[in-house]
C-alpha cells in the first residue's frame, strides 16, 4: 500500500516540538482565560482530537445549512430569482455553532496537555481541519451580503485573500521554526460570531443600506479584510522571516528553498483565477458555491502538505498532484468551448474527485501517524 508519509517525515515528527508566540491582546487576556475555564468541564477521557473534529463538524453543519437555504447566494438580492429565504433562526444557530467550534478549537490543545496526550498528530489534525474551514466559514458569511453587495467573482478573491494569509502563517513557520499566531484570527472569529448574531436580531437587510461616499457594508467588509491582511499579517510575516535570517534564529534556508512552498500555491492561484475570470460560460456566477468548495479543497491539500513538511522539518513539495486533473478540466473547458451544462458537470465531478482525494490523503496520513506513534486518533489509550 502506498504511503503518504516517508520514513524521514515520520522520524522528523519524532523530533518535533511545538513552538509558538501569541501576542494578541484578545487571545491572551480574554480568550485563553475563558478557554482555561471551559476545559475544566471536559472529562479527561475525551480525546483532544475529538474536540477538534467536533468543532470542524459544526462549521460543516453551518455550511450545509446555508447551502440549503441560500445555495446560489440569491436570498439577499433584489430580484431573488430562486426565491431563496434564510429564516432568522439560521443566523442565530450558525452564530452559536461557530462560537462553540471556535471554543473547541481553543481548548483542544489545553485538553491535550491536561491529559498528557500532546503530540504532533494533534497539531497536524487541528491545523489541517482549520485549512478546510478557511473556505467553509467565509462562504457562510457571504450569504449576509449576497450577490448585490459583492459579486461572486469579487468574493472569490476575498476567499483567496484568506487562503493566502493562512498559508503564509505556515510558510513563516516553515522558515522560522516558530508559529507566530496572527492577531486577525481571534478578532475575525469573534467578529463573525457577533455579525451572525446581530443579523439574527436586526435582519440581514440592515446590511444593505447606502453609506456616505457611495460605500456599503459589503464594501467595508471586503476592504477591511484586505487591509487587515496587509497590515496585521503579511507585513508582519515578512518581517519575522527577515528577522530570523538577520539574527540567524530560523532554518537559514537558501532563497530558492525559502520560496519553494509558495510555488504550488502560486500555480493554483493563477489557474483558478484564469478559470474564474475567463470561463466561456461564466462558471463563477452560475456555480459559485461549487467553485469555492473546489478551490478550498485543493488549497487545504496544498496547505496540509506544507504543514507536514514544516512539522517534520523536511523539504516541501514543489508540485501538488491535484493540479493535474484541475488543469486537464480547464483545458477541456477552454479548448472545446463546452456548453454551460457540460462545464457545470465538469466542475461538479472535479469537486467530488478532489474532495475524495483530499479526504483520502488526510485519513491515511492520520492512520500512518497513529501506527507510527502507537496511538489512537479519537481515543486516549491507557498508559502502562
Amino acid at each position: 500500500m502506498a504511503r503518504f508519509l516517508s520514513q524521514d517525515k515520520l522520524e522528523g515528527f519524532e523530533k518535533y516540538k511545538y513552538n509558538s508566540i501569541d501576542t494578541s491582546v484578545l487571545s491572551k487576556y480574554v480568550m485563553h482565560p475563558f478557554w482555561d475555564w471551559c476545559v475544566q468541564f471536559c472529562p479527561r477521557w475525551v480525546a483532544p482530537n475529538l474536540l477538534t473534529f467536533a468543532g470542524f463538524l459544526l462549521t460543516v453543519l453551518n455550511f450545509l445549512l446555508f447551502s440549503y437555504f441560500d445555495y446560489g447566494f440569491n436570498a439577499l438580492t433584489k430580484d431573488n430569482k430562486t426565491d431563496d429565504y434564510i429564516p432568522s433562526w439560521v443566523w442565530a444557530f450558525s452564530a452559536i455553532n461557530l462560537f462553540v467550534a471556535y471554543t473547541l478549537d481553543g481548548i483542544d490543545g489545553k485538553q491535550a496537555r491536561r491529559t498528557g496526550t500532546s503530540g504532533p498528530l494533534g497539531e497536524l489534525f487541528d491545523h489541517g481541519l482549520d485549512s478546510y474551514s478557511a473556505v467553509l466559514i467565509p462562504t457562510c458569511l457571504y450569504s449576509i451580503f449576497g450577490r448585490d453587495e459583492l459579486s461572486p467573482l469579487r468574493f472569490f478573491f476575498v476567499i483567496w485573500n484568506i487562503f493566502i494569509n493562512f498559508y503564509l502563517t505556515h510558510w513563516e513557520k516553515y522558515n522560522t521554526g516558530v508559529m507566530f499566531l496572527p492577531w486577525g484570527y481571534d478578532f475575525t472569529m469573534i467578529g463573525s460570531c457577533i455579525l451572525l448574531l446581530v443579523t439574527s436580531v436586526i435582519g440581514p437587510q440592515a446590511w444593505h443600506v447606502g453609506l456616505p461616499g457611495g460605500l456599503t457594508p459589503g464594501i467595508i467588509f471586503e476592504v477591511t479584510l484586505y487591509l487587515s491582511a496587509m497590515l496585521t499579517s503579511q507585513t508582519v510575516i515578512l518581517w519575522n522571516i527577515y528577522k530570523s535570517y538577520r539574527d540567524k534564529t530560523g532554518k537559514m534556508r537558501s532563497f530558492t528553498e525559502t520560496i519553494r512552498p509558495l510555488i504550488p500555491l502560486a500555480v493554483f492561484f493563477v489557474l483558478s483565477s484564469i478559470w474564474a475570470l475567463y470561463s466561456p460560460t461564466d462558471i463563477i456566477n452560475r456555480g459559485p458555491r461549487l467553485f469555492y468548495v473546489l478551490t478550498g479543497t485543493i488549497f487545504s491539500n496544498i496547505n496540509c502538505r506544507l504543514i507536514v513538511s514544516q512539522m517534520s522539518d523536511t523539504r516541501c513539495d514543489i508540485f501538488n498532484s491535484l493540479l493535474v486533473p484541475y488543469a486537464l478540466v480547464m483545458a477541456v473547458v477552454f479548448y472545446w468551448r463546452v456548453s454551460p451544462m457540460s462545464e457545470l458537470i465538469l466542475l461538479s465531478s472535479l469537486c467530488l474527485a478532489c474532495s475524495w482525494a483530499h479526504i483520502n490523503y488526510g485519513t491515511k496520513v492520520v492512520r500512518e501517524m497513529c501506527n507510527h506513534f502507537k496511538i489512537a486518533c479519537f481515543h486516549i489509550k491507557p498508559k502502562n
